[in-house]
């Protein structure tokens, strides 16, 4: 069994036990084990044959009987008795984007709706509408998913933390062979895309059809399709198809450049390259004047053949990158160590998993100059949230920890729910104490456009709010970004002086990249931040990097690779905390 069929049956165990209004810990437990088990590169049926399956974060004892059972018997005895509760097509319909376990289960309560087929008619027939917390909207979103092919089945993308985790152990793997010259990961994970369909990579090697073997024996394949000489085709224990090229090392850039670029990248960049006289190919670039095929062992050659910059792979989408490249105008992106710091973490003062402490070294581990802890606030609404008199015990906590540090800056903050009027949920009184403050929407997510973007805008409007976290709250294939009108939000972001993040967690990447870089381009100053809930997720602001890149942001539109008083003194409050600490 797969690792990908394991973690479908835990993520139903888990929707089911929602469904069954369990509490929430139980619920979490089950849905944070499915994605250790689809993140292991690992086949997770041979460890739990080992007896090892306990080593993956967040499986436990319980966990792993209940992965024997399905093993042996093709099912979880919890799991069939939470089905035998619910008619079939019920979890089905939990996983149409918009809706959930809560939200199927109350259609299910007040309308008998429990299949798709059932949730169609009543959408068509406008009877959701008369169910508090649905809509005019929510049955339009509910149709075009549905028409758009939505069947409650997993995608068949993959994000791209998940794949690009599995791309670079099998390329790590390939590293470690004698025979082996080269290799790098291609495709759309070289691009960074935000989710991806398979995983390609290409390589040298003295030796190929040794290298072809070794990369079939892999413990992180499945299954193997067809190998030899040239490569091999095969599947992970997660489900997602790999694509091994092998290539002399003369061609080596003429492949890379064909793998990696989009499909119309390439046939953009095919077109423009027969009006000058060539043709290019994963083969080569054929000169027509001359009849003269050149290998390139790099990809910079392949561009410069054709009187182009190098084109960074973030970049190969035909959003305008050929005509920059060939007017030698395309921006210098930022890069991962261009941040000096990160605006946006979490501890377990509120839902994190770590301490103030641990995310601290965490951070300076990270080469960073100045962190920012912004738990949750008084009305988040998904527990632990921080009431005021807690906060402000918080800050005092970090104050002293602060004072400790050598070389390093911790600054106290919020990430303050904006009401649904785009007031905040903490008084001004109490915001005035933190160093930084990040207005988010945590609730109320279904406002028409209109009053979405008056909310967030208002909230822009505080002078004590210094960026937008996750600004339009989407999630990557669970949940459609909410009604906003984002060109408003930007053109406010710029009259207020109030910084947009892109927010770095894999699932959310928000700004996405074509946000962003509208955002860039019309002068509003952008963060980068973790969102880290904890120390090893400080490092997905790789993620949020990637979004930037992907939307031509330079470095010095991206507020955090500043130090912290010039970041300070940048922002709409200027320099009052430098001026209050100088007080006191």
């Amino acid at each position: 069994m797969r690792n990908a069929e394991i973690a479908a049956a835990f993520d139903e165990l888990g929707d089911l036990y929602e469904l069954d209004g369990a509490v929430v810990y139980r619920v979490i437990a089950y849905r944070n084990a499915a994605k250790a088990i689809r993140d292991s590169g690992a086949s997770v049926e041979e460890l739990s044959r080992a007896g090892r399956v306990t080593e993956l974060p967040g499986v436990g004892k319980t966990i792993a009987e209940k992965i024997t059972f399905l093993l042996d018997t093709g099912s979880i005895p919890s799991a069939d008795k939470l089905r035998a509760k619910f008619p079939p097509g019920l979890v089905e319909i939990t996983r149409i984007p918009g809706l959930g376990p809560k939200r199927a289960r109350k259609l299910y309560d007040e309308l008998g709706i429990s299949s798709l087929d059932e949730l169609k008619a009543a959408a068509e027939q406008q009877q959701l509408r008369g169910i508090a917390g649905f809509g005019a909207k929510a049955e339009e979103n509910i149709l075009q998913s549905l028409e758009a092919g939505a069947d409650g089945r997993p995608k068949e993308r993959t994000l791209l933390s998940r794949a690009l985790g599995i791309a670079e152990e099998l390329a790590t793997a390939l590293r470690e062979h004698p025979a082996c010259e080269r290799v790098e990961i291609a495709g759309s994970a070289r691009r960074m895309a935000e989710t991806v369909k398979d995983l390609d990579l290409v390589a040298t090697a003295s030796d190929a059809e040794a290298l072809a073997t070794a990369f079939s024996e892999l413990p992180l394949l499945d299954e193997v399709h067809s190998s030899g000489p040239a490569g091999v085709k095969a599947t992970t224990n997660n489900g997602i198809s790999v694509d091994l090229r092998i290539v002399p090392p003369e061609n080596f850039g003429n492949l890379l450049q064909h793998v990696t670029g989009s499909g119309k990248h390439n046939e953009a960049m095919r077109t423009e390259a027969v009006r000058r006289g060539f043709h290019v190919s994963e083969y080569g670039v054929i000169d027509d004047s001359t009849e003269t095929t050149h290998a390139c062992a790099t990809e910079e050659e392949v561009y410069e053949l054709l009187g182009m910059q190098f084109i960074p792979p973030e970049l190969r989408e035909n959003r305008g990158e050929l005509e920059a490249a060939r007017k030698h105008e395309l921006p210098e992106l930022i890069r991962q160590e261009d941040l000096r710091g990160d605006l946006h973490c979490h501890t377990t003062a509120s839902d994190g998993r770590n301490s103030l402490e641990q995310m601290v070294q965490a951070a300076i581990e990270q080469g960073y100059e100045y962190l920012a802890i912004t738990d949750h606030s008084a009305t988040h609404g998904f527990g632990n949230d921080v009431q005021a008199d807690e906060l402000l015990r918080q800050v005092e906590r970090i104050r002293e920890l602060n004072d400790s540090l050598d070389g390093f800056t911790l600054l106290a903050g919020s990430e303050v729910n904006v009401l649904p009027d785009g007031t905040l949920d903490y008084a001004d009184d109490v915001l005035e104490q933190l160093d930084w403050v990040i207005g988010s929407l945590h609730t109320s997510f279904r406002m028409k456009e209109k009053e979405m973007t008056a909310r967030m805008i208002h909230a822009m409007e505080h002078p004590l709010v210094d960026a937008i976290g996750h600004p339009t709250g989407r999630k990557i294939e669970l949940r459609d970004p909410y009604e906003l009108n984002v060109e408003r939000v930007v053109e406010a972001a710029v009259r207020t002086g109030t910084f947009l993040e892109i927010n770095a967690n894999p699932d959310r990447r928000d700004l996405n990249e074509n946000n962003a870089r509208m955002a860039a381009q019309a002068g509003a100053m952008l963060l980068i931040d973790s969102d880290s809930h904890g120390v090893e997720t400080l490092a997905n602001i790789r993620y949020g990097v990637a979004s930037a890149r992907r939307g031509w942001v330079t470095a010095e539109q991206v507020a955090n690779t500043r130090s912290w008083p010039e970041l300070d003194r940048l922002r709409k409050r200027g320099s009052q905390i430098a001026d209050r600490r100088a007080q006191t």
